[in-house]
């Protein structure tokens, strides 16, 4: 007689830590997930889940909200302090749902409600393990810290895209990580043996810009562009939207020629290079509002990998903090090792508009300030308030106010970018920059412009 009917091995076979204090129920699942082929270690409770850690270390925790002495809540905070990155997967009754809301939020990979749903126990699961890495490539995204579902879907995508050549393009908010992504993709790719060089298309103007995107005739080949360095391996353009039209046209004949010509030559040179490319704008932004020609856009981005914001992604929040905690303390010296789980739960609440390069920089100012090993909750708070009522640098003044009159222009506007343009006396493609720069979306005006309009 089979006492666990219907269950089907899975492809991701997992070591999984299960803890609950209801005997009966820790056998029924664990029954459940050997069957679909897991490796499964049992606990009866936080403490001796604790003890089971120091042995071995799961590739995912599975344990009930509600148990005696340490509950499921206090145990995800120890496994927060000691193993960042170990995904928690939390079960509770309906009336302690709220509790596993909040949980989420902290940092708990997600939860499950009683009775437990199969189904859904195993796509969790799958979905909590999805980041590990596959033997071949056991290094290869190791500089972009993540085990959330979102960033574990997008470095799936990536590995897929990064066996080929195809150009992709990196999309996301300042901050989010573009570059470290592409940095990741060329790791993973066959070209990573050869160098991956990187281009601003806003750090130059644009005659310069097109000796060190295209080269010059007649340079030696130590001064020649970066389509001829990169020759077999890749090259990454940062705000591909700030490219020169003429620039963009020129980028355009040559991916489409397999071919490009130097500044000044009258001779094709072949185009070997894997491209890659990023800009702060979404792929709708792209295409309906920026300075981006339509059929260079499609081009590049036959793939498109949208990052999410660091609120998007809190699940990845402990292993960032600690991962930089770690780092800023090597760096400078000091013995700091740790945050308290209430620190951590202040910085998990925080919305981060400046995303990971905010979150260091909060980091950095507690680590260097702090007296003691464990960073507590009101140093987190000290920091996070400085960051929000500190008074303002002449820049910082400068742009709030620039960011508050965009505002008011594509208000005025109605979201057109011709007009608002005119009105702000800038032509369309330096207003698109210091709408790129403040990650403004005309969209957005236009639709708020049409509710008012129908309201």
């Amino acid at each position: 007689m089979k006492l666990i009917p219907e269950i089907q091995p899975t492809n991701n076979p997992a070591r999984i830590l299960l803890v609950d204090d209801d005997l009966s129920l820790l056998k029924l699942l664990s029954l459940r997930l050997e069957a679909a082929g897991h490796q499964v270690t049992t606990a009866i409770n936080g403490k001796e889940a604790l003890e089971s850690l120091q042995e071995a270390i799961p590739d995912v925790v599975l344990s009930d909200l509600r148990m005696d002495e340490l509950d499921g809540l206090a145990l995800f905070e120890e496994i927060q302090q000691n193993h960042p990155g170990l995904p928690v997967i939390i079960l509770t009754a309906h009336g302690t749902i709220p509790d596993a809301v909040e949980a989420t939020r902290q940092g708990v990979y997600g939860f499950l409600t009683k009775p437990v749903d199969k189904k859904e126990l195993f796509s969790l699961i799958d979905k909590a393990t999805a980041h590990r890495q596959p033997e071949a490539y056991p290094s290869w995204h190791a500089p972009l810290l993540a085990r959330s579902e979102i960033m574990s879907e997008i470095l799936a995508q990536a590995h897929k895209a990064a066996q080929t050549d195809i150009n992709l393009l990196i999309t996301g908010s300042a901050g989010t990580g573009k570059k470290l992504l592409a940095q990741c993709i060329h790791q993973a790719s066959n070209r990573a043996d050869q160098e991956l060089y990187y281009l601003n298309c806003n750090s130059l103007p644009e005659e310069l810009l097109a000796i060190e995107l295209f080269g010059e005739a007649g340079q030696e080949a130590s001064n020649q562009g970066l389509l001829s360095k990169a020759k077999g391996g890749t090259l990454y353009l940062e705000d591909l939207d700030c490219l020169p039209k003429n620039l963009q046209t020129q980028l355009l004949h040559s991916l489409q020629n397999k071919t490009y010509y130097p500044v000044g030559s009258t001779e094709p040179l072949p185009l070997k290079v894997r491209l890659l490319a990023s800009s702060r704008l979404t792929a709708r932004q792209l295409l309906e509002d920026a300075n981006l020609r339509e059929d260079l856009y499609y081009l590049i981005a036959v793939i498109n990998l949208q990052l999410p914001d660091l609120s998007e992604r809190a699940e990845d929040l402990p292993l960032l903090a600690t991962h930089f905690l770690h780092k800023v303390a090597a760096d400078s010296g000091h013995q700091v090792k740790e945050f308290s789980p209430e620190a951590m739960q202040l910085l998990a609440a925080a919305p981060w508009p400046g995303n990971i390069r905010q979150l260091i920089k909060v980091i950095e100012q507690c680590a260097i300030l702090s007296q003691t090993s464990r960073i507590s909750s009101s140093q987190v708070a000290a920091a996070l308030d400085k960051e929000t009522r500190a008074l303002p640098s002449l820049n910082e003044a400068r742009s709030e106010f620039e960011r508050n009159y965009l505002i008011k222009v594509l208000k005025l506007a109605e979201g057109k970018v011709t007009e608002a343009a005119r009105l702000a006396g800038r032509n369309r493609t330096d207003f698109y920059k210091l709408l790129n720069k403040h990650n403004l979306e005309a969209a957005r005006f236009k639709e708020e412009a049409k509710r008012q309009k129908q309201g």
